[in-house]
């Protein structure tokens, strides 16, 4: 008599989906970031959507050697050459207004609950480590300060540099609000729903891994918590390749509260180093082999 095995299961149960929902994620990440710097560059001269994308993964590449990443920009335009340098530093500078402003906003939401609605015996008025007593309430009135400046500089960009320009020594920077004509309003309202919406992803990202890892965290609580972390990372001086240590300890001090899982918490925070930044800056390091830009 024959003997028949069975097929192998190949279907996904319990926890995966979390880490396949959150690899499909940085995808659609890394597609809408190269979606962005697409309309930014095209908005200077012609380039094609392929060039876009492959000089933004160059940018995370150049970032990680820089820090709080402030390379990635000039890495983009060093991978698409010498041309119009000066006009891709201009719609550079309101690429990274958007998402710091995105960073800002989700920021200050963070900070809100984190003033306001920690439940009581949380760490919000007792710890003297990261934040102590009351580093959170000014962290909330400095990134409430911020994110209105952010705005101002963002939505009244060329008047800004209009002002700066009747001061003699920054008349050149005049220069730069001529070129920003070229990006109209609605043009800048679709780079920040980008930004914001690229944001809402990573912080979606962050609670799958920790669902993944078994880190059982409420969903308004985790959220905002996310996005505080991400707000922190983004003012804390750091350089990514080295930044593990430091993302170890805000994870920790944010979510460790609401859960014992220590050794989840962690991989949740590496594992999102590595989706979003190691992974693309790989591909980057290959893309800018290939062009042969550091010879």
């Amino acid at each position: 008599m024959k003997q028949y095995t069975s097929m192998p299961n190949w279907e996904l149960t319990g926890n995966a989906w979390f880490l396949v929902l959150c690899v499909g994620l940085m995808f659609v990440n890394t597609s809408l970031e190269g979606c962005k710097w697409f309309l930014l560059s095209r908005s200077v001269g012609p380039v094609a959507y392929s060039r876009a994308f492959s000089s933004y993964l160059a940018g995370v590449a150049f970032s990680i050697i820089t820090p709080n990443r402030v390379g990635e920009y000039p890495g983009r335009i060093l991978y698409l050459g010498k041309g119009n340098t000066f006009r891709y530093i201009n719609v550079s500078v309101l690429g990274v207004i958007s998402q710091l402003s995105a960073v800002y906003i989700f920021g200050l939401a963070g900070l809100i609950y984190y003033n306001f609605f920690m439940p009581q015996g949380m760490p919000v008025a007792t710890t003297q480590g990261l934040f102590g007593y009351y580093a959170p309430k000014v962290a909330l009135v400095a990134c409430l300060v911020v994110n209105i400046l952010m705005v101002a500089a963002y939505w009244r960009f060329e008047d800004l540099l209009a002002v700066l320009g009747r001061v003699s020594w920054l008349g050149k920077f005049v220069t730069y609000a001529r070129l920003l004509q070229r990006v109209g309003m609605r043009q800048q309202l679709l780079v920040l729903g980008i930004s914001l919406l690229r944001f809402g992803i990573f912080t979606a990202q962050f609670l799958l891994l920790l669902r993944y890892m078994n880190v059982e965290v409420p969903m308004v609580a985790g959220f905002c918590l996310a996005s505080l972390f991400f707000w922190i990372m983004a003012v804390i001086p750091s350089i990514a390749l080295t930044e593990l240590g430091i993302r170890g300890k805000v994870s920790l001090f944010l979510f460790q509260p609401f859960s014992s899982n220590v050794m989840g918490i962690l991989a949740a925070s590496v594992g999102l180093w590595l989706l979003n930044l190691i992974i693309p800056s790989i591909i980057g390091s290959i893309l800018i082999i290939r062009m042969k830009i550091l010879r």
